[in-house]
């Protein structure tokens, strides 16, 4: 049985890189809606199985672009961003003189965010979700640390080391998926081209 995991992450939107948008509804911005349909073209000739989601505003959308007359988008509350807790909504500058934000970030592994998940249990309902997708390539679009934490998970490599995984927005990366449990890191962070300037 042959399962291939497409994991994009959502395309870019006004809070990338300043804010933790966490699981707010924010929108894609115009560059994130362009790197949406740059993954939908990207994606073009792919036969997908089916397409999932996390319930987030972003990546449905981002979704949305490449399922286009392919058939719905189906909501996967698994693939659903970290619950960062306290830290959610607030600015990257803020947070870096957080004495718990700092913990979060140098123990991955066994943090959890005030009020909310530790990367395990959100590594986790992930991992349960995707092995048991079936037979295929399947779409799944969701969060930057999701997506490095399930690499993380398959690859063996604790929670810290994620940070060295890249993640764009936009960005796809493939984990083929075999029958005892484990997978294989096809490409990381792939980024589709853009549209070329005429």
């Amino acid at each position: 049985m042959t399962r291939v995991l497409l994991l994009a992450r959502h395309g870019t939107h006004a809070e990338v890189g300043h804010v933790l948008s966490g699981r707010s509804e924010i929108a894609l911005s115009e560059r994130g809606r362009e790197e949406a349909a740059a993954l939908a073209r990207h994606l073009a000739s792919v036969e997908l199985r089916a397409i999932y989601a996390s319930p987030r505003r972003r990546t449905v959308e981002t979704a949305a672009a490449v399922a286009g007359p392919r058939g719905i988008v189906v909501d996967a509350p698994a693939l659903d961003e970290i619950d960062f807790g306290a830290f959610a909504g607030r600015d990257f500058a803020a947070l870096a003189n957080d004495r718990d934000w700092q913990r979060w970030n140098a123990e991955r592994g066994s943090a959890r965010c005030p009020g909310g998940e530790t990367m395990g249990e959100a590594v986790g309902r992930a991992v349960g979700f995707l092995t048991r997708l079936g037979e295929g390539t399947t779409l799944c679009v969701t969060h930057c640390d999701i997506i490095r934490g399930v690499v993380a998970h398959w690859l063996g490599l604790g929670f810290e080391r994620m940070f060295q995984l890249g993640c764009d927005p936009g960005a796809v990366t493939t984990l083929a998926l075999d029958d005892r449990g484990g997978a294989t890191l096809v490409a990381l962070n792939e980024r589709p081209r853009k549209r070329p300037v005429r």
